[in-house]
């Protein structure tokens, strides 16, 4: 049995690309219990990524009754916080239930018409210079041409699943979904809803759908969620949900926000320019900042923060973690993530001259090219098998430090600090590679694979008005500071600067390879 210790608690839903994370968080962050459970993606040859919404409800009830039942007060929830993966869509009906299988972030099925959307007789880079231009003013960003992203889903659901679109009461994201799921009101937030790029992000504008956005974007203005402020409360439980989850009806719902903000609170990051990289299924850069504003080459943009008026960066990396999972499971078959790392650290820095570039579903930050992929360079017949495996790890870290030069860039300035966190930061080695490799110091968060679980519970105790940021920053410890190792430093500064070329280098060939399939 686990104590509440007389403090508030939290039940917090991880709607993650991988699966379903619950926890009952305590009001100083600490998780009192946590359940997992899986989500299957499927995956087709056309570039399709969908995954069942019935497995994430059946998952995330079967997870919040295991934690609930194992707490020695479960009646005291103060409040339930939702994150998970963002830019997905599910066509659901007005009684809430999904129509179809989610399409999910990486799906660009619809890029053939997200094409005729984005661009005009003239284009740069995908995009008509007079619509982007009203893009970037109102929103600060755009739709990917590519149509991985709520526009070109729409698209697809509009023209190749028909049916599932004409009887959709609205098209909505995951974090949405399970909101919907729990207290019966469909209704998404400017932050949630900031892969449709349908809102005016600028400072002070008011929240609601921009008519100009939702032409732009040929979106059905009836087939859109209501729209409501950022950290609402969406409603208590439903009565047959609450009986089910072993819950109180009167247990108040805080309304979804993606994972990028709660990694921001759970690691502490929320005052200005406070970086840091994130290590999950994808991976990303960002810090909270005072502005608005776009890079669209970059596929960075600063979108509606952690309270009204504030802004975080957005960017990602398609594959971060997921490039040790793909090792595991599709080239060394077996073995677990903590015996992986082992054997790499056996490995010299550097990884024998070999260099893993993660480009497994393509990329979109800091270069937006769907048909890059991954590849194991200079491997030679004195490569070993530990080399191949710190070499992924290292990739990843190239990447991580791609991407943070172009968001310091974008911020004007560095970062102050950067704190990791995700499942990759479990590892003290990949933690002192990333170290090596950017050649800063690196803050190991504590508990970093419970980052979003822990943020998720402090966003809705700060909207419930029971924590400030200052408070919420002032309670996340650092595990250990990783300084980078001088002896490493022109090593990985010869390889990082072959890697930076890589992609351009290669974009004409995977562009050969795969446009046709992408298609």
């Amino acid at each position: 049995m686990m104590g509440i210790m007389n403090q508030r608690w939290y039940l917090a839903i991880d709607l993650g690309t991988g699966g379903t994370k619950v926890g009952a968080v305590g009001e100083d962050g600490r998780v009192l219990g946590a359940a997992f459970s899986s989500v299957d993606t499927d995956l087709t040859n056309d570039g399709g990524a969908e995954q069942d919404t019935e497995q994430w409800w059946t998952g995330a009830v079967g997870a919040i009754r295991e934690v609930v039942a194992a707490l020695d007060e479960p009646g005291g929830c103060a409040g339930i916080g939702i994150t998970g993966q963002w830019g997905s869509t599910v066509a659901v009906g007005s009684d809430g239930i999904a129509l179809a299988p989610c399409v999910l972030w990486s799906d660009h099925r619809g890029g053939q018409w997200s094409k005729k959307i984005t661009g005009g007789r003239v284009s740069v880079s995908g995009y008509a210079p007079a619509k982007i231009v009203q893009w970037l003013r109102l929103a600060g960003g755009a739709p990917n041409p590519n149509g991985a992203d709520p526009t070109g889903h729409a698209q697809f659901l509009q023209h190749e699943r028909q049916d599932a679109y004409r009887r959709a009461a609205a098209l909505v994201e995951p974090v949405d979904f399970i909101g919907l799921r729990l207290t019966g009101r469909i209704a998404a937030t400017p932050a949630s809803m900031i892969a449709s790029w349908l809102t005016d992000n600028r400072p002070g504008a008011a929240v609601a759908y921009n008519a100009t956005l939702v032409e732009l974007a040929c979106r059905d203005r009836a087939k859109l969620p209501d729209l409501i402020a950022t950290g609402s409360v969406l409603a208590t439980l439903l009565p047959d949900v609450a009986a089910e989850l072993g819950l109180p009806v009167s247990t108040p719902v805080v309304c979804g926000v993606p994972d990028l903000h709660t990694a921001a609170i759970g690691a502490g990051a929320v005052a200005d320019f406070a970086g840091h990289i994130a290590i999950s299924t994808t991976a990303w850069v960002s810090a909270p900042v005072s502005f608005k504003k776009t890079d669209i080459t970059h596929q960075i943009a600063s979108i509606p923060g952690l309270r009204a008026g504030s802004y975080l960066i957005a960017n990602n990396h398609e594959t971060g973690g997921a490039a040790l999972r793909w090792l595991r499971d599709a080239v060394l078959t077996g073995g677990g993530y903590d015996t992986l790392t082992a054997e790499a650290g056996t490995a010299a820095p550097g990884s024998g001259g070999v260099i893993f570039c993660p480009w497994l579903n393509g990329e979109r930050s800091p270069v937006s090219d769907e048909n890059l992929r991954a590849s194991f360079l200079n491997v030679s017949i004195a490569t070993t098998r530990a080399d191949l495996i710190r070499a992924v790890l290292e990739g990843v870290a190239y990447n991580a430090r791609w991407l943070l030069e172009a968001t310091e860039k974008f911020a004007g300035r560095p970062l102050d600090g950067l704190r990791l966190l995700g499942g990759g930061a479990t590892s003290d080695l990949w933690c002192q590679i990333h170290a090596d490799v950017i050649g800063r110091p690196i803050d190991q968060v504590a508990d970093p694979i419970n980052v979003n679980v822990r943020g998720a519970a402090w966003f809705a105790a700060l909207h419930l008005g029971h924590l400030t940021l200052d408070e919420i920053a002032a309670r996340v410890p650092t595990a250990r500071v990783f300084e980078p190792t001088k002896s490493t430093a022109t090593t990985f500064a010869r390889s990082y600067s072959e890697f930076v070329r890589l992609a351009k280098a290669q974009r004409r060939m995977y562009r050969r390879l795969n446009a046709r399939r992408a298609r």
